[in-house]
């Protein structure tokens, strides 16, 4: 945590680092989510010298919450439905296309 930094971040930035270790996150990158979680927090509210303008105007990462995660346009990526694939033994996988491996794996 930077110098300077209150007594709710700090608290906030050791629920999120735990948080992120119970999940199985390493523990170095649990301190990175941490980190950054909370220095965005504070570059919203005004806590911090500098923030960048997605800390500013993009969605608060608390409200947020990992609506983004594992999911784009396209849900999960090939290489993790092929992940999925090799995890159950999918014959051919290898050949597949995306869309084909999450036929596969559907079944």
């Amino acid at each position: 945590m930077p110098r300077g930094s209150s007594a709710k971040r700090e608290r906030q930035y050791e629920h999120i680092r735990e948080s992120a270790l119970d999940r199985g996150s390493s523990k170095d990158r649990a301190t990175e989510i941490a980190a950054r979680t909370v220095n965005k927090e504070r570059a919203r509210s005004g806590e911090s010298r500098t923030a960048s303008k997605t800390s500013t105007q993009d969605m608060s990462s608390s409200r947020r919450g990992g609506q983004r995660s594992h999911s784009g346009p396209g849900g999960r990526t090939k290489d993790q439905l092929y992940a999925e694939a090799r995890k159950r033994n999918i014959r051919g996988r290898s050949k597949m296309s995306k869309d084909e491996l999450k036929r596969a794996l559907a079944r």
